[in-house]
Order: structure tokens, then sequence, then C-alpha cells
């Protein structure tokens, strides 16, 4: 059985917040013009996850390796999730830019090998705001673009064990999110696995398991954990 413990992400103390939006030349209270240094929010030994330094990540620590098959489904925790039992094969996510929902046990696998799944609501976000995500992820090594029906938020990034809800396409957290926990070996739990497409009869990026909403944990699905 994978072991899920909730544990909410640390926020930055306020005088660190202070002095990182100084450093950009905004004072508290005023809205960054363009993203901060991302040399602040890229991982190391010293500083294993960057992404306490964005404000509104929110997250859950989970274990790997729980697999379920092909036509089962997971009760989710998190709305799109980010952790916990996936299907054995990972969803292609090496720049890969999804018109269609997929479903979500695929995708939470390419989370555990480092990828950095963008999500967005497809009746809230078009146009240049869906080209403003899909430039971010197209040709990127451990990206991932996807349609996700019904989010609560327009758009949702997730890593393994991290979600940031968002609701601009130009919001300067989405680079922060990506140079923090795209394939950060200390926050999921396969560095160096592959987000290469499978083939046929695992995973075929040009025909994917369809999307289907989260099942009610009730419902005989597998739990999460």
């Amino acid at each position: 059985m994978l072991r899920t413990t909730r544990a909410p992400l640390l926020a930055l103390p306020v005088i660190a917040s202070a002095l990182l939006l100084a450093g950009c030349g905004v004072l508290p209270g005023q809205t960054a013009a363009a993203p901060v240094d991302l040399a602040a929010f890229a991982p190391t030994a010293e500083n294993k996850d960057p992404s306490v330094l964005i404000d509104g990540v929110e997250g859950m620590v989970f274990d790997g390796g729980q697999h379920v098959g092909p036509d089962q489904r997971v009760a989710y925790t998190f709305t799109p999730p980010i952790g916990g039992a996936h299907d054995q094969a990972w969803a292609a996510c090496n720049g890969v830019v999804y018109p269609q929902p997929l479903r979500s046990e695929n995708l939470v696998h390419s989370l555990e090998h480092g990828a950095v799944w963008i999500a967005y609501d497809p009746e809230r976000v078009g146009g240049a705001d869906l080209d403003a995500l899909a430039a971010r992820v197209e040709g990127q090594p451990y990206m991932v673009l996807s349609p996700y029906p019904d989010m609560d938020s327009p758009i949702s990034l997730q890593s393994w064990g991290h979600q940031l809800a968002l609701d601009d396409a130009d919001d300067p957290r989405i680079d922060q999110f990506v140079a923090a926990l795209r394939q950060n070996r200390y926050t999921h739990p396969e560095p160096g696995a592959s987000c290469d497409e499978i083939g046929r009869g695992y995973f075929d990026r040009a025909s994917p398991p369809p999307f289907a909403p989260v099942p009610d944990a009730g419902a005989g699905a597998v739990p999460e954990s």
C-alpha cells in the first residue's frame, strides 16, 4: 500500500518575501511586471524544494511506485491530481501539447518521472492565452499541456506532490514553478526516468486514453493511497 502523508508546503517568511520582491524592484503589495530571476528557483542540495518561495503552491507528500491497471480508476484527492497510484504507462511528456483531455492515471505517472503538467479549463482559456501556455511547453523536455474540464481555476500547474492554481497565462509564477520542480530530483520518486512516448499498446500519443472525471472513493475506484 502506498503511504501518503498530508504535509502542507512551508510558507516563505514575510521578511524573505519582502526581500525577494525588493530585489526585483517591487514593493510588498505590488504586482511584479516580469518574472524574478529564475536562478533563485533552481533546486540544490541546500535548497531542495524552491517552490516554497512561490505564493499559492499547495501539496502533499506521496511515495511512488503503486500501479493500477488500464481499466482501473483512482479516487484522487487533488483536482487535477498530483500524485498517488497511477497507470503503469506514463503519458508522453517531452514537450507535448495535447488538444484533448487525457486520462489522469497516465499523467500522474508522468509527474512521478519529473514532468510538469499544465492543465487548463477549455471553457475559460483559449486564443492568445492558450498560445502562451503552449509556447512554454511545446518541444520542452518534461513538460506537458492538456485541457482539463471543469477545474476550479482557469489554469493549474502540477508536479509530483505540488499544485499551483492560477487565473492568468502570463503569471510569472508559471516559470518559477517550472524552474523549481521540473526534473527536480529531490521532489519526485523516479529521477532520470523517461518522458518519451512508450509506444502502441501502452500509451499511444496519437490516440491516448480518454479523460473521465475523478470518481468518488466509494464508487469502486482504487484509493489514492
